[in-house]
């Protein structure tokens, strides 16, 4: 069976995300998001995008487009930032609720990107967010360290490609 996904760069256009230094996490999202998506496809898994360029849809709209999409699987692409800079490290993935193929899914991703030595803290539950929340087939949103942590993102561009690989291989993993 062909695997349809789709891939969620998260915010984009207007909507920056988290800043750091001048950093952008629109744009660490996007091209984490298209590095994922380009390992996946050479492993024959279709791949949509809600976005590949700097636009802005909003969380329901990109709901909306995995919906109409009949993916199998949503996987949204972010970094994550507390308010104090340099305090938060590490990945989690989050979940609307943690049942089902979306849990298994969330743990495969985590458990990659421990392989490559993240400290990982956890999936976590949040059914207030849009894209968890609206999606009719099982979805996750990775946080793929933090955007205003100095390690992390020295980890994040010295291990790009890994980390997109890490995350793939989360993927494919749970679709087999």
């Amino acid at each position: 069976m062909a695997y349809r996904i789709v891939i969620d760069p998260g915010h984009g256009g207007e909507d920056f995300g988290a800043t750091y230094n001048g950093r952008n996490e629109k744009d660490d999202n996007l091209n984490l998001a298209l590095a994922v998506g380009e390992i996946l496809a050479d492993n024959g898994i279709e791949v949509l995008y809600t976005r590949t360029e700097d636009v802005y849809n909003t969380p329901f709209e990109k709901a909306i487009m995995g919906n109409n999409a009949n993916a199998d699987l949503f996987v949204s692409i972010h970094r994550n930032a507390l308010p104090t800079p340099n305090t938060g490290t590490g990945v989690e993935t989050l979940v609307f609720n943690d049942q089902g193929i979306k849990s298994t899914l969330a743990r495969n991703i985590n458990n990659e990107l421990a392989n490559l030595g993240f400290d990982v803290r956890g999936v976590i539950e949040r059914p207030n967010l849009v894209v968890l929340k609206r999606t009719k087939m099982p979805a996750v949103l990775v946080e793929a360290g933090f955007i205003n942590n100095d390690a992390d993102n020295e980890k994040f561009d010295a291990e790009f490609y890994d980390i997109a690989k890490a995350i793939a291989d989360g993927i494919l993993n749970t679709v087999g």
